[in-house]
């Protein structure tokens, strides 16, 4: 079996996974057959990975987070890297993605006794992941310090010490009180879990490292465990795709640029990191609007992104007001893309006759496409190599979605995946869906996309900036943390 160790933080959001796709890219470089691993992930930010063993299978789910990873290891995406997916589906309740596949759904107190049941895949996946490898870096999620929901855990120490992975704690300076997070979960944590620490380090911090001095050595004192160091703020992170949508909450219009793209965050939004190559475009300011929030009549594209929940998200939509803020868009002449669940909202109704998104099994959708969607119980989940039917370009992406649809618009696709017609394209060409995942990641196509909306787009090879930004990110964790220290108290 693989050495590992495992990075767990005092709360969610402190940067564990940008934080293991560095260390995975450190570890790479030094010339180690490294791999990730998160047991436990939750998130509507999925990618499609590979299921060993099931060629019959297009794929399996994991968390974008562990695909990133993947990428930082320079090693093909695995079910096994992210064993139990839960992707929200209401306030209340999530999809339980098991080894790739789905399990049922669940509502927050059912998982709690489920997990019991989980474990055994979590170590099944635990072993298959550490075949052939030096090195497993695990992320945990959420923090230890949860110890009300200890004795079936999963995601942390209750994965921790089945398995015998020594933990590094990660304590976020940015939100404040990382003295008190810190001591506070070694105060508060039993001591079986406590020994499991071997030390912590810090996490994006602003500003002249040495002002910490004395909050290092309180935590010392404290604590009793040493500082593996204290990172900066990372920007080259930015150049990263995001899991979580909490990032939204925080994001700021930048500048404006040459042409605004337009994005509602839906309730439960999904796969987001779509737009990220449109982000990374000089002349495009891509705007996340919150809930409550007009879309922006200067928009000159307007981008509804996946989702969870179609017909839940769709019914907010129009509570919002946002589908009166989209027909004046279009009155304007401006573009609209749907992507995935995005795609289902445009067209007439959306049919839901089984239930399985809910209660409600039918809603009116925004008529900008001549489509229907009937939502059906098999669940479509491959990677896909395509074609753009506008601009004859190579697409590359993946399909996560629930639904069949048809009418006359699909008579205008926008791509062909694997010899048959996706998508629908609007009779005046300025309306188009599709359910492919990632297209704007392909450098000519989004170029052409962009020249057709009257702005000079490409030039930038998006994944080579991913894979840079990588790069960036463990230049900077070797430059700020002991990381032969981190890697030698690997188990």
């Amino acid at each position: 079996m693989a050495k590992a160790i495992m990075l767990q933080g005092t709360g969610s959001d402190v940067g564990k996974t940008v934080l293991v796709a560095g260390l995975c890219r450190a570890a790479k470089k030094r010339g180690l057959k490294v791999r990730p691993f998160k047991p436990q992930n939750m998130s509507n930010n999925a990618a499609v990975a590979d299921i060993p063993g099931d060629n019959n299978h297009g794929g399996g789910e994991i968390g974008r987070a562990q695909w990133l990873q993947a990428i930082a290891c320079g090693v093909a995406p695995s079910v096994h890297m992210n064993p139990v997916l839960l992707k929200p589906q209401t306030d209340v309740g999530a999809q339980v993605i098991v080894q790739g596949k789905v399990f049922g759904e669940a509502r927050a107190r059912d998982y709690q006794a489920l997990k019991g049941r989980l474990m055994d895949a979590v170590l099944d996946s635990w072993a298959k992941v550490g075949e052939g490898a030096d090195l497993v870096i695990v992320e945990g999620a959420g923090s230890p310090a949860e110890i009300n929901l200890r004795n079936r855990d999963i995601a942390n120490m209750g994965f921790a010490t089945r398995a015998n992975v020594p933990v590094v704690l990660v304590g976020d300076i940015d939100r404040g009180g990382v003295i008190a997070s810190v001591a506070g979960t070694h105060l508060i944590l039993p001591e079986e879990d406590r020994r499991m620490i071997v030390g912590y380090l810090i996490n994006k911090f602003r500003g002249d490292v040495s002002l910490f001095d004395d909050g290092l050595k309180a935590i010392e004192k404290f604590t009793g465990w040493r500082c593996f160091g204290v990172v900066p703020w990372l920007k080259a992170a930015a150049r990263l795709p995001s899991e979580d949508s909490v990032v939204l909450e925080r994001l700021a219009s930048g500048e404006a640029r040459a042409l605004k793209v337009v994005v509602p965050m839906l309730g439960r939004i999904a796969n987001f990191d779509d737009l990220d190559p449109l982000k990374a475009e000089p002349q495009v300011e891509v705007v996340f609007v919150p809930p409550g929030k007009p879309l922006p009549a200067d928009a000159g594209l307007v981008v509804i992104p996946g989702s969870k929940s179609t017909i839940g998200d769709l019914i907010k939509f129009r509570e919002n007001g946002w589908d009166r803020d989209l027909a004046a868009h279009r009155k304007r002449g401006g573009h609209v893309v749907g992507i995935c669940g995005g795609y289902q909202m445009l067209g007439r109704t959306v049919r839901d006759p089984d239930g399985i998104e809910g209660s409600v099994t039918e809603a009116e959708g925004l008529g900008l496409l001549d489509i229907e969607t009937v939502m059906e119980p098999e669940k479509m989940v491959r990677n896909v190599s395509a074609r753009s039917v506008q601009f004859d370009l190579p697409l590359e992406g993946y399909e996560i979605h629930l639904g069949r649809t048809t009418g006359p618009d699909t008579i205008r696709p926008s791509a062909i995946i694997n010899g048959v017609a996706d998508g629908a394209i609007s009779a005046d060409g300025k309306v188009s869906g599709t359910y492919m995942h990632g297209l704007f990641g392909a450098d000519g196509f989004r170029g052409k996309f962009l020249e057709s909306l009257g702005i000079k787009g490409g030039g930038i090879n998006y994944r080579a900036d991913v894979e840079q930004a990588l790069d960036d990110v463990a230049a900077e964790l070797e430059s700020h943390l002991d990381c032969d220290a981190i890697f030698g108290l690997a188990r």
